[in-house]
């Protein structure tokens, strides 16, 4: 099993950049929203109740799927410090049964994640889309960074197209694709 966990300041393009992963891989896509939108009606949002619950459920499915041979994409917020345990803990979820981890922070400018943050497509499933939380978000936290002490592939995809930060991904850690790539032939 392998899993890549893409991980970056909201509006980088980690749930885009997954699915076209998976579109030319075959991985499966476990994004953070799901365990979000699972917790969210019983648990009030932040709590610590909401947070343990949404840990449980993440390490649970990553750990299944490596017992299960299922390749994943992981996406979540990390903010260095606070998130080092549960980051630690997806790994382990993974490693520890057997499977392969391969971290990716993705990032773009300031300015293109406000023009993004507001896309209908984060509308449609509740994430934020706070244009202030864009310069608010680097004072709180370092979104940033990559977790201390891992190798992480680092992919600025400010001027790359979903499909071209997915290829390089792919290519970086030599995933196999499943998806036909177009030849192009001249005349």
């Amino acid at each position: 099993m392998k899993l890549i966990i893409i991980h970056g300041p909201p509006a980088a393009g980690k749930l885009t950049v997954a699915n076209a992963i998976a579109e030319l891989t075959g991985f499966k896509v476990f994004h953070n929203h799901l365990s979000i939108d699972c917790t969210r009606p019983v648990f009030e949002f932040g709590s610590d109740a909401f947070w343990r619950i949404n840990s449980t459920i993440r390490n649970a499915v990553i750990a299944d799927a490596a017992r299960a041979g299922i390749d994943l994409i992981h996406t979540f917020c990390y903010a260095k410090g606070p998130d080092d345990d549960e980051y630690r803990r997806l790994i382990a979820s993974a490693e520890d049964n057997g499977g392969e981890v391969h971290p990716v922070l993705l990032w773009c400018n300031d300015e293109e994640r406000a023009r993004r943050i507001g896309d209908e497509s984060r509308v449609r499933i509740g994430k934020l889309t706070d244009r202030d939380s864009v310069a608010s978000g680097r004072t709180k936290h370092d979104l940033f960074s990559p977790l201390p002490g891992r190798a992480t592939l680092q992919v600025d995809n400010t001027h790359l197209s979903a499909r071209a930060a997915a290829s390089l991904i792919v290519d970086h850690f030599q995933l196999q694709r499943t998806a036909s790539e177009p030849v192009l032939c001249s005349l």
